[in-house]
């Protein structure tokens, strides 16, 4: 059982702002803090995150960076937002933390994600097993993750993913930077011990290689955004067997990637 605090605050504060007519208004506008990851006193990264839940985060961030292998490794998750920092303490001590956070990718995730150099080499060979959706249930789950975006609607500047199972939303969270929701839905299902052969996962944000990797790390075969993909997220798609949907709003979209697991129940 790991050691965890609980430090989830609020997303978005009003500011005073004036509109084009010259008048005062009040509006919504996304918090953003920097949060330090320390393992075992090592400081590993600074995130910057809204703070949904921020300890889920870290737990999703150090699982796709391969710091640990096992949920049991961590003892201790322990966030101060009064010092921006997050204390972890491993069971064991993890002889590649230096090795780690010297060879590391700056990604084209909003926010400056980052993929250490080891992340693809553990991936070698994989392919994830197939699932097939039915076009109804992709039409479901964009009209009601639609009604998610809740600090989106009010203040903007945020991207949000869901985890989804059939009609199901298992999990869903908003944050400044896409890779960070990312790693919050994985530290969700690491923590939680979630298997993802029969889920979808759901992004607001671009189908880059980054995102691709994730979804692969989480073992979730399908993945949907409303926004579009680099050739790099396609090819990796293409490797390891994700199907890849993106432009997907309303009753729109394209596959890009195991258009064979698309049951089109709901033809035009």
């Amino acid at each position: 059982m790991i050691d965890m605090t609980a430090s989830k605050i609020e997303g978005s504060s009003s500011v005073s702002a004036v509109d084009e007519n010259g008048t005062l208004v009040d509006i919504m506008l996304v918090e953003e803090r920097a949060l330090t990851i320390y393992i075992d006193s090592k400081e590993i990264v600074t995130l910057m995150t809204m703070g949904s839940y921020p300890e889920l985060l870290v737990l999703g961030y150090l699982k796709n960076q391969t710091f640990f292998d096992h949920i049991e490794e961590v003892k201790v998750v322990q966030v101060d937002w009064q010092t921006n920092a997050v204390a972890v303490v491993s069971n064991k001590k993890n002889s590649n933390i230096e090795k780690l956070h010297e060879h590391r990718t700056v990604t084209s995730g909003c926010g400056q994600g980052t993929m250490f150099g080891n992340v693809l080499d553990s991936l070698k060979g994989q392919v994830l097993p197939p699932h097939s959706i039915k076009q109804s249930v992709l039409y479901y789950l964009l009209s009601y993750l639609g009604r998610h975006n809740q600090v989106y609607k009010n203040a903007g500047g945020v991207h949000g993913c869901a985890l989804c199972k059939g009609n199901d939303v298992l999990f869903f969270v908003e944050d400044v930077g896409r890779h960070n929701a990312v790693d919050t839905i994985a530290g969700h299902m690491w923590l939680n011990k979630i298997n993802g052969d029969d889920c979808v996962f759901y992004t607001t944000g671009r189908l880059t290689s980054e995102m691709v990797i994730k979804v692969v790390q989480m073992g979730v075969p399908i993945l949907l955004s409303r926004s579009g993909a680099t050739k790099m997220g396609f090819e990796l798609a293409r490797l390891f067997g994700v199907t890849l949907i993106s432009r997907a709003k309303g009753r729109h979209f394209q596959i890009l990637n195991g258009a064979e697991h698309v049951v089109f129940d709901e033809p035009c």
